[in-house]
């Protein structure tokens, strides 16, 4: 086993405070942009090449379904690393319109027995200006990148259009989509925002800043009949796709948790696909579908796709596996897919809701 093997420098960065530990990989990463020769070794280890995964989605090309979800690159800074982790796509932020430091420390939390973390993090990152010149710099590749975009903590509810408003004309041109975060549970009131008029609002002005796909990320803490009542007032308004979901605020999951932050991992893989099938049995085919909530095998990826989901996303587990990880969902991916007779992944999307007709 390689030194530099995950499970070893897992070790490593376990023995310090998860924040931290977050800083050593991202300066790791950081590194591994500038040299080259490393860069195309962890390609050509990671990567999976078949096919068989690739999609064309609003004419962007992804060349597996497995994306990095937002929350890990908050300033887009490891966006050329990440794609020689396997990932066919990243998404960067949640950037908000000015820098800010987010909440106080300690804010990360590890809940090893459970697979599972917690964070409280609040939008800390580089401010708007920081990431457009990160994008503008690494992104010139045809690797997918999406932009995850939030208001300031101190941006009132009554405001917090302006700050949308503002990102999306910013990265109208930057960046392959975007996402409007409103789901985060570390952003007081930020949740208030889900809600008929301001979504209908956002996405109405939204679709006239930009051209690029706008996602709506959801929180998996409202009821099933509430999340698809929201989805429909955002896909009325022009919203291109639905991310369900974000992080958890219900701590019964666990005795481990924490009182106040979201919780993401393996405590969330039932919730979220709970909710994330019954968002797809109405919405399957009306727009696009990602899933992102405690994957943590090519089983269970192939089970969101067969459930509606065009696309995945990894975070939490790609802490506790690494990015074999990715690499094993990949593989997986291509032998379940040629198991059940599919030439292409497009076509195992939905494939259980067709059933449901």
């Amino acid at each position: 086993m390689s030194l530099l093997s995950y499970n070893n420098v897992k070790k490593i960065l376990f023995k310090f405070e998860p924040e931290t530990a977050h800083s050593m990989a991202g300066m790791g990463l950081n590194i591994l942009s500038f040299v080259s020769p490393l860069l195309n070794h962890y390609k050509n280890k990671y990567q999976n090449n078949s096919k068989i995964l690739n999609q064309t989605i609003f004419g962007i090309e992804f060349k597996n379904p497995v994306g990095l979800a937002a929350g890990f690159d908050k300033n887009g800074e490891y966006i050329k690393s990440i794609e020689a982790l396997g990932f066919g796509y990243t998404e960067i932020g949640t950037i908000t319109p000015k820098a800010q430091d987010g909440n106080p420390k300690p804010r990360l939390f590890r809940l090893v027995e459970d697979n599972s973390i917690q964070n409280a993090m609040g939008f800390n990152n580089k401010g708007s200006d920081f990431m457009f010149a990160k994008i503008k710099a690494d992104h010139k590749s045809k690797y997918p990148v999406g932009v995850n975009i939030g208001k300031n903590k101190l941006t009132s509810e009554d405001d917090a259009l302006n700050d949308y408003e503002y990102l999306l004309k910013l990265f109208s041109n930057s960046g392959d989509y975007v996402v409007i975060n409103i789901s985060s549970p570390n952003t007081p009131g930020l949740r208030d925002l889900q809600n008929e008029k301001f979504i209908t609002n956002l996405f109405t002005i939204a679709k006239d800043i930009t051209q690029k796909p706008i996602f709506l990320k959801i929180a998996p803490d409202m009821s099933k009949q509430d999340a698809i009542d929201l989805c429909g007032f955002a896909i009325d308004a022009g919203a291109d796709g639905i991310i369900a979901t974000n992080t958890t605020i219900d701590y019964s999951l666990t005795p481990n948790a924490k009182d106040f932050g979201g919780i993401s991992g393996e405590l969330l893989k039932e919730k979220s696909f709970k909710l994330f099938e019954a968002i797809a049995k109405v919405y399957y085919g009306k727009t696009i579908l990602i899933s992102v909530g405690g994957i943590d095998s090519a089983e269970e990826a192939y089970k969101r796709i067969k459930a509606g989901a065009s696309l995945i996303q990894i975070y939490s587990m790609l802490i506790y596996k690494g990015p074999q990880l990715i690499k094993d969902i990949n593989d997986g991916l291509v032998e379940l897919l040629a198991d059940d007779g599919f030439d292409n992944i497009s076509k195992a999307v939905g494939a259980d809701r067709k059933n449901d007709k």
